[in-house]
């Protein structure tokens, strides 16, 4: 390596240790069960850890491979793959499905085969990073709009001259766990001859009345032209899916290069899959738990006076401003045994750093006091040594 590419990385290392950005990997033990509560991941319904996905997952790889040795449109489109598509179809409310390898993959793909520089997108300004870097790879005029602000929005679109238009919008967060407003979303780009385009990782197996989310069925593709989903979260699997009508989904196929030039999703995954989404669907009782440890969580953190943002859904962000704070805040929580995300810039604005604690329907109670505890003495020690901090 030359000595100016050493100087540009170690540079760069440096000034994101010295603003307190520095993100460090922990290996997690083999035994899923171990000693450390989980209040970081995205296991929203406890299905990754549910045995019959387990044997799922083991009798498709006995069944069909480890990999699918191709992509989709080569040989790699297996019969199990082709029954997914069609499962998260009908759950969805919509005409066709397509499988995507990971959701970044699935939302550069669709903004990269939809829009051009001919294009308009309108973006909610905190969208995930996979739609912001989706419209910039499309080549189109990318613009953000003010979080829930439909009055921005419409403004945007008021003034934009473009024959294609495009909106943009998470459905859950994914920072600060606030549901969008889909309803005004479909008004606003109605009015303005506007597609909306959904992505409801967060959403899906949550919330809605089967657990299709935030859109689901209650929107129809009229409303709602392109919802993208994903499979590692709530269904506790891996992979994405893009849900729309027939000429989307054959639009997708024939354009979209994360699709097309890419291995397809291995079919143990997909397998898997089929057995979590048969389970969202005919067991509500996991969605009924996982809302009760959220009101019991809200109640008693608010109870302590903990720095909670307003959130209905599994994200329950403790918004504590420095990056040394929350670092600060997530070392004496790992000290204890408990896993919560420390998020700090660039994936949040500045000042706005938090401890990101996501909960699951396979908490139990005493879990969720041994991380409400922790968090009180987090709380209490900065009490103590307020000109420390």
């Amino acid at each position: 390596m030359s000595e100016a590419w050493r100087e540009r990385l170690a540079d760069a290392c440096a000034d994101r240790q010295q603003a307190q950005r520095w993100r460090t990997r922990q290996v997690v033990a083999s035994d899923a069960s171990g000693s450390s509560l989980d209040f970081a991941g995205n296991d929203y319904l406890g299905l990754a850890q549910d045995p019959r996905v387990f044997e799922a997952q083991a009798e498709g790889a006995r069944r069909y491979g480890a990999g699918a040795g191709a992509s989709h449109l080569v040989s790699g489109h297996l019969e199990v793959h082709d029954a997914l598509e069609e499962a998260l179809a009908r759950w969805t409310g919509r005409e066709r499905a397509l499988l995507f390898s990971t959701g970044y993959m699935a939302n550069l793909g669709v903004l990269q085969a939809l829009a051009d520089r001919h294009t308009a997108i309108f973006q909610d300004r905190l969208n995930h990073a996979s739609l912001i870097d989706g419209a910039a790879l499309s080549g189109a005029r990318s613009r953000r709009f003010h979080h829930h602000d439909a009055i921005d929005l419409e403004s945007l679109l008021a003034r934009s001259e473009s024959p294609h238009k495009l909106v943009v919008s998470d459905g859950v967060f994914s920072m600060d766990g606030d549901i969008a407003d889909i309803a005004t979303l479909v008004e606003v780009s109605q009015q303005h001859s506007a597609w909306l385009m959904i992505d409801d990782a967060h959403g899906v197996g949550v919330l809605g009345d089967n657990g299709s989310g935030c859109v689901g069925s209650t929107w129809s593709s009229a409303d709602v032209p392109v919802l993208v989903g994903t499979l590692g979260k709530a269904l506790g699997t891996a992979g994405a899916f893009v849900a729309g009508d027939s000429a989307l989904i054959e639009h997708l196929i024939q354009f979209s290069r994360s699709y097309v030039y890419t291995t397809a999703q291995p079919p143990a995954i997909a397998a898997a899959t089929l057995k979590s989404l048969s389970i969202v669907q005919e067991e509500p009782e996991h969605r009924a738990q996982l809302n009760a440890n959220i009101a019991y969580f809200r109640r008693e953190a608010l109870h302590l006076e903990l720095p909670l943002s307003d959130s209905a859904t599994p994200i329950q962000p403790l918004i504590l401003g420095e990056e040394a704070r929350t670092l600060s805040w997530a070392l004496q929580l790992q000290h204890k045994g408990i896993q919560a995300g420390a998020i700090r810039p660039p994936t949040v604005p500045k000042g706005e750093s938090r401890l990101r604690v996501t909960l699951s329907a396979r908490h139990q109670h005493d879990d969720i006091d041994q991380l409400l505890t922790a968090l009180h003495h987090c709380q209490h020690q900065e009490a103590l040594c307020s000109p420390c901090t």
